[in-house]
């Protein structure tokens, strides 16, 4: 009977702890696995030999598998996040690439199509991918995530392959080079930014900030070498050859794409319960408004400086590489700095100066200086906010549902996807007649700022206590 009621006591222990809260958690939480290993070594040590007896089946091939005996922190997690930085250059940096295809795309294969139209291809990549991100986060509990990401980059490079040859119809492109495509993406993307967090404690923050670094490396060489493949091989072979090049170093990096903890199993396919949780309603909303704001920035400002300032468009194109190169050291310097501050505490401040990066360099200035200004200060702190929601999830809930939890949270991406872009297009035509940008610029600062809102409501419900790491 003192057997049981020690694994009782530290089943509620291990609860309250993850959770930071009373052990009357919602279910979801309370469903966390507890340790195998501990379970038998502790039978053996009372001398139960029914407890002895029971048999541990091994995993199938196909199945999650347990690697609770390496250490965390240690040299096969940081081999986890190369695999995963690789893996979101390529199937991020696909979708950033996208643009180059679609200028090709209105010039000459398709010059009767609309660029609304041509542009859903992207739209799709970035939606739909986010959209299959709770089924990518189930086939990573329940499956081999090496296996899972391996199937992930075939389908995105065999789509691109397929979409190299459908260049008599853009619905067949929407099909292959968006819905397809953004399938495999999702099968990668997931495991990739959930799993590092299993494999370290006191350094986090920066693994997964190396990690989502890739697609802001894929933005700044993929574009560019996609840029010189379609003007020298045309978009055929282009397509042709990120295929190829895709399933060839992602079936490389899945070999490494290994989960620590092995989740139990369970009766509901998804447990929505974590909905009733107030601080994921508040992350899940502050997602929402970050998303909704997030792409006007990457997509208007080319545009506003060529239009407004009168600068080239070679300039126009410099501003976005500016903004992924400061994406990418910011992602790396907010996982230094969150230890320090707190996950939360960091997370709200990147989404402050974001908005305040739109609503007072880029709104009330056309000089070059505050265009240049707005796009460091915006890719630094807008990369922050990419970069700590996986952290802050693995903080609050704990890391062994991981994986469905962040696809949970990326229907709020989708979500702002599909509001966003188009709105800030929409407001940019009918409002500001294509060419007073301050109605969508205003549209995006506020929404980011909503989202800054949202996220100290997480950090107060979290923690009320002012001047505390969070």
């Amino acid at each position: 009977m003192s057997h049981v009621k020690s694994n009782s006591d530290s089943s509620a222990s291990f609860n309250q702890a993850t959770i930071g809260g009373p052990t009357t958690a919602p279910s979801f939480v309370s469903d966390q696995p507890k340790d195998v290993s501990a379970e038998k070594c502790e039978s053996a040590a009372s001398g139960d030999q029914d407890s002895q007896d029971i048999a541990y089946p091994q995993p199938k091939w196909y199945e999650s598998k347990s690697l609770e005996h390496k250490p965390v922190d240690g040299s096969f997690g940081w081999a986890v996040v190369a695999s995963g930085c690789f893996m979101l250059m390529f199937s991020m940096g696909c979708v950033n690439s996208y643009g180059s295809y679609q200028t090709k795309y209105h010039i000459e294969q398709f010059p009767d199509e609309d660029m609304s139209t041509l542009s859903w291809i992207g739209t799709l990549q970035f939606a739909v991918m986010n959209l299959f991100g709770i089924p990518s986060g189930i086939l990573c509990e329940r499956f081999d995530s090496r296996l899972v990401t391996f199937v992930g980059g075939v389908i995105m490079g065999v789509a691109l392959i397929i979409a190299s040859f459908c260049d008599d119809a853009v619905w067949k492109l929407m099909i292959t080079q968006g819905i397809m495509f953004a399938i495999g993406a999702s099968l990668v993307f997931i495991p990739a930014t959930s799993i590092p967090s299993q494999w370290f404690t006191s350094k986090r923050a920066l693994a997964v900030g190396i990690v989502v670094a890739g697609s802001g490396i894929g933005g700044l060489w993929l574009t560019p070498a996609t840029d010189s493949m379609i003007e020298n091989l045309g978009t055929g072979w282009a397509l042709r050859i990120t295929g190829i090049i895709v399933i060839a170093v992602n079936s490389v990096s899945s070999l490494f794409m290994r989960n620590r903890l092995k989740v139990r199993g369970r009766d509901k396919i998804v447990d929505f319960s974590i909905f009733r949780d107030i601080r994921f309603l508040f992350i899940f909303a502050g997602g929402v408004c970050g998303t909704t704001a997030y792409f006007t920035p990457l997509f208007s400002l080319p545009s506003f400086a060529i239009q407004i300032t009168g600068k080239s468009k070679s300039f126009s194109t410099n501003l976005i590489t500016i903004i992924n190169a400061a994406s990418t050291v910011g992602r790396v310097a907010t996982g230094q700095v969150a230890p320090l501050m707190g996950n939360i505490n960091t997370l709200s401040v990147c989404t402050f100066i974001a908005s305040l990066s739109i609503l007072v360099l880029w709104l009330p200035f056309h000089a070059t200086g505050t265009l240049i200004a707005c796009a460091i200060v915006y890719g630094l702190f807008c990369g922050g906010f990419i970069g700590l929601l996986p952290v802050v999830m693995a903080e609050l809930w704990g890391v062994h549902r991981i994986a469905t939890i962040i696809g949970l949270l990326y229907i709020a991406n989708f979500a702002g996807t599909m509001v966003g872009a188009p709105s800030s297009g929409a407001i940019l035509d009918n409002v500001g007649h294509g060419t007073n940008f301050k109605p969508s610029i205003i549209f995006s600062g506020v929404f980011m700022m909503c989202a800054f809102v949202f996220f100290a409501l997480l950090r107060v419900s979290t923690n009320p206590k002012p001047f505390t790491k969070v």
